[in-house]
């Protein structure tokens, strides 16, 4: 098991301000679901009502197995497409959101200076969606809510993964502290996602405990691809007066 949590930023000559008002924004919206549970199930994207149009509102019964579950379907913003957004500021539980902001914050900094902060946006919100739509063709008519930060966020690994494969992340490795390639620790994360993905033979919800593995790797492919784009595009980073000041000391790494 690979746990990251922190990445070589020495070449960072100023704050990802975009990557940290995500970040915000997310904790925000996390306590005011808190605050307001009927936030959640109002707000989450669930896919019939992204493939009907309808919001739906009542108690729908989902049977699993030899339960039966009472899903509660509250009113949410008008049009209803609007939770695909809204879905990705939110989060089913502590462990869910202190996971996706630790990864965003270890990986989501070095895109956002490659991108450059406005289109490090628009690649973010990009990818959730891609991810929310991977999901939903799992399983169109389900009436299960689905949020999380977390397919916007495999957007920012699979970017990250082909923008910087020999960046050090230093991760927590069989309980050793390890400094390892950036290709092999989210590598490993992709293929987890696959494997586990491919055994998921029904679609889940990560508020129930389950993991929506379908966004997982429908984010990463997005960030997949436009990484690439960025790459053909970018050769390097925005130029700036720390930026040359630091080519000269230390010189240029090049990440390809």
């Amino acid at each position: 098991m690979i746990f990251p949590i922190s990445d070589d930023d020495r070449h960072l000559m100023k704050p990802a301000w975009f990557t940290l008002v995500l970040l915000v924004a997310n904790v925000v919206v996390f306590f005011l679901q808190l605050a307001d549970p009927a936030l959640t199930y109002g707000w989450s994207v669930i896919p019939k009502e992204i493939t009907t149009g309808d919001d739906l509102v009542g108690t729908v019964l989902l049977k699993a197995g030899r339960q039966v579950m009472e899903i509660p379907q509250l009113p949410g913003p008008s049009p209803i497409y609007l939770t695909i957004l809204s879905a990705m500021f939110m989060h089913g539980g502590w462990a869910h959101i202190g996971g996706n902001m630790l990864y965003l914050w270890i990986f989501g900094d070095n895109v956002e200076h490659r991108f450059g902060s406005v289109k490090f946006l628009l690649f973010y919100l990009v990818s959730g969606i891609v991810a929310t739509f991977a999901q939903i063709a799992t399983n169109p008519d389900s009436v299960i809510p689905n949020l999380g930060a977390s397919g916007a966020i495999s957007g920012v690994l699979g970017a990250y993964l082909v923008l910087f494969p020999r960046n050090k992340v230093n991760a927590i490795f069989f309980f050793r502290m390890v400094s390892l390639p950036a290709v092999f620790v989210i590598g490993m994360w992709a293929f987890m996602q696959f494997i586990n993905g491919a055994g998921a033979i029904a679609p889940t919800t990560e508020t129930g405990g389950g993991v929506a593995y379908a966004a997982h790797i429908g984010g990463f492919f997005a960030g997949v691809v436009m990484g690439l784009l960025a790459r053909m595009m970018m050769k390097s980073e925005p130029p700036s007066t720390f930026r040359r000041i630091y080519d000269e000391e230390v010189g240029v790494r090049r990440y390809w």
